[in-house]
């Protein structure tokens, strides 16, 4: 069972939100990526120092020994480092993406999600997740096993974001309290949640 999309009317609707307890996906305008990761990982932080356990990943820049900057994506749980761009060299101008590193931080969110997490962290919906590709299979894993995420959304790529999430998405203000709010409003209605 997946999200709801364009290719799947299957799960629609607010009714069937309702019916069947599935959470909801917190949506931060990803604007400015920097802030919205950082918000992202400080929010993790803060719910494991309450005892919550949390799953996902947030995106961050590293440098290398030659001082070129690329794209890691960092484990909220453990730390572990998933480096998504790959160096083609000097003067390269194809895409850069590794889709295996990628694939194993999307595998890492899904294990955390069949293994008990009480929310994920997924560090953005863009241009490879509005072509189903990416870290979709994080949301659904999420998704399925009912588990809230909190999701950093491309501002291109809002229309495949709606088409995608549908009604189990709402948009959150990019601050720490419109988090902590979406949060407290979770757990009032779930004994199994932790709130902070």
């Amino acid at each position: 069972m997946s999200i709801p999309s364009e290719e799947s009317h299957v799960l629609n609707g607010s009714a069937l939100t309702a019916a069947t307890g599935w959470t909801r996906i917190a949506a931060l305008p990803a604007e400015d990526s920097v802030r919205i990761q950082s918000l992202m990982q400080a929010f993790a932080e803060e719910l494991m120092r309450e005892g919550v356990r949390v799953g996902g990943v947030t995106q961050t820049r590293v440098a290398d020994s030659s001082g070129r900057s690329g794209i890691v994506l960092r484990d909220v749980a453990t730390g572990a480092f998933y480096p998504i761009s790959q160096d083609l060299g000097p003067g390269s101008v194809a895409c850069n993406l590794d889709t295996s590193e990628l694939a194993l931080a999307c595998a890492a969110i899904e294990r955390a999600a069949r293994d008990g997490a009480q929310l994920i962290v997924i560090s953005k919906f863009s241009k490879q997740e509005a072509a189903r590709g990416g870290l979709c299979d994080a949301f659904r894993a999420a998704m399925t096993a009912r588990v809230p995420v909190i999701a950093a959304v491309s501002p291109h790529y809002r229309d495949e974001w709606r088409a995608f999430a549908g009604p189990l998405a709402e948009d959150i203000a990019p601050e720490r309290q419109a988090l902590a709010d979406w949060w407290a409003k979770l757990c009032a209605g779930s004994p199994e949640r932790t709130s902070i």
